[in-house]
C-alpha cells in the first residue's frame, strides 16, 4: 500500500513529511534523504546505513567485480592518491 498525503513549503524552504507517511516508512528524527528534482517533480529517497552483514556482501561483490575487470590493489592505491591530490588543490 502506498502512503499519499499533501504538505506545504514553509517560508524557510522546509517541508513536513506527514505523520502517516513517517509512520508507514518508519522515518525518524535525523534520517537523511537524497533529493532529486526534475521538471516539477521532487523525489525524496531515504538513506540508511547498511548493516555490517550487508556491507560485507557489498564489499565482497565489489571485490569480485574488480578482480574480473583486472583491477589490482596498486590501481586502487594510485587512484586514491590522485583523488587526494586533486582534492587538496580545491580546499
Amino acid at each position: 500500500m502506498t502512503a499519499v498525503a499533501t504538505t506545504k513549503l514553509s517560508p524557510r524552504g522546509q517541508i513536513v513529511i506527514p505523520e502517516s507517511v513517517r509512520l508507514r516508512l518508519g522515518l525518524e528524527v535525523g534520517d537523511q534523504f537524497v533529493v532529486y528534482a526534475d521538471e516539477g517533480v521532487v523525489i525524496l529517497k531515504s538513506l540508511s546505513v547498511p548493516s555490517f552483514q550487508a556491507f560485507g556482501a557489498l564489499l565482497g561483490d565489489a571485490r569480485k567485480k574488480a578482480k574480473k575487470a583486472g583491477v589490482k590493489k596498486i590501481d586502487v592505491d594510485l587512484a586514491i592518491k590522485r583523488a587526494k591530490r586533486k582534492n587538496e588543490g580545491h580546499s
